[in-house]
């Protein structure tokens, strides 16, 4: 039984997805930069074709000014090159006036006909220093204008940072019925309380299993109060190879060429460098082994050079996939794997784990992507 009430109780299977690097965020050696492997289009497309090729159902496109390419620019292109994959596309709200982003997505939505997902994102923009509780009120109002703009005929719109009245929706309806799914991942009091109200998977950094399930209690209780339930996603590295001595000697390997003061330095330039998801992930690393083991399986190594999600599962075969169906029993629904080099460590899970896996898309379970073209003005209805 889940840790929670779930959104798809009934669902056996769970989403598997992997990463494209966009954000400079690939290595043979961690912190050690390698021209062939920065986030250039031709890189990272390949990323998304090969976890295509392997199977797996949605692939994360990351945004960050400092380092990397334009993620919806990104998603565009990889929309004529794949057919079955979906994309997660990273947005931080407020950067796009949100009437023109409602009408970006949509553009995308149909591009990919109803494989577009969407990570929302409250964060400063480059150069810029702002409140939390305004970034939080600035995306809780993004999101709002969004979903009338894909479920009304009109946006009729009252906020402290934004106000519209009377503009049609016609240029901002989607492919998928509702718009895609939202994907939100932050752990203060604001961000759980925009994910319970507004969106509909709560992604995790990786924690030890009782953190996690206490993450899992936390935005629920939230949800409850307006009537929600919600799916659960975890965003987690990957390192598997036939035996665990196998994989933990993989993972001393990457960062054997690592110098610290150059991972603080990697870590320090992402903008969300001093979010409290963040100094969650350092305090793993302070918690863990020796060998950098905060539990079994789930070593804490990666986050001495990158933010965010700073944990990876290390194991074989079996015990990957023993610590996945862990996972789904307490809940959690939606998977974003990754691994250095991302090509390569997509193969070794595409080849290994992911056949041992029952996969599906979420929009489809949702029952967001209809069979045929929908009735709208970009996709076969009535043209005004």
């Amino acid at each position: 039984m889940s840790v929670v009430p779930i959104t798809s109780a009934d669902l056996s299977g769970a989403e598997i997805a992997w990463f494209s690097a966009l954000c400079s965020d690939d290595y043979q050696f961690l912190g050690v930069p390698d021209g062939a492997l920065r986030s250039s289009w031709d890189h990272c497309s390949a990323i998304v074709k090969t976890a295509e090729a392997q199977g797996f159902r949605n692939i994360l496109c990351p945004s960050s000014y400092q380092v990397g390419q334009d993620t919806l620019s990104f998603v565009a292109g990889c929309a004529p090159i794949t057919e079955r994959i979906n994309l997660l596309a990273a947005v931080r709200c407020g950067e796009m006036q949100p009437i023109m982003l409602a009408r970006t997505i949509a553009t995308l939505d149909h591009m990919l006909k109803g494989r577009l997902t969407v990570n929302i994102i409250s964060s400063d923009f480059p150069g810029e220093q702002e409140d939390s509780a305004y970034r939080y009120q600035r995306s809780r109002e993004v999101v709002e204008i969004l979903k009338q703009a894909w479920t009304r005929e009109e946006i009729n719109y009252q906020g402290e940072v934004y106000t519209f009245e009377g503009l049609t929706t016609d240029p901002a309806k989607p492919y998928q019925t509702g718009g895609p799914l939202l994907y939100f991942g932050g752990y203060s009091p604001p961000a759980l309380e925009l994910c319970g109200q507004h969106c509909d998977v709560y992604l995790m950094w990786p924690e030890k299993t009782e953190d996690l399930a206490g993450r899992m209690r936390d935005v629920n209780a939230v949800a409850e109060r307006y009537d929600r339930t919600l799916d659960y996603g975890l965003r987690v590295h990957m390192i598997v190879r036939d035996t665990e001595a196998e994989a933990r000697e993989y993972a001393d390997y990457i960062v054997s060429k690592l110098d610290d003061d150059y991972g603080r330095m990697i870590r320090e330039r992402a903008l969300d460098s001093t979010s409290l998801g963040v100094s969650h992930q350092a305090k793993n690393r302070e918690l863990a082994d020796k060998f950098g083991y905060v539990e079994p399986g789930l070593w804490t190594g990666v986050g001495r050079a990158r933010s965010g999600c700073g944990a990876a599962l290390v194991g074989s075969t079996d015990q990957v996939l023993s610590k996945i169906e862990g996972y789904k029993k307490m809940g959690i629904r939606a998977f974003i794997f990754s691994g250095y080099p991302h090509l390569e460590e997509a193969e070794h899970f595409g080849k290994r784990v992911l056949p041992q896996l029952e996969t599906c898309s979420l929009p489809e379970v949702y029952g967001r992507v209809p069979e045929t073209t929908p009735q709208t003005p970009l996709g076969a209805g009535e043209r005004r």
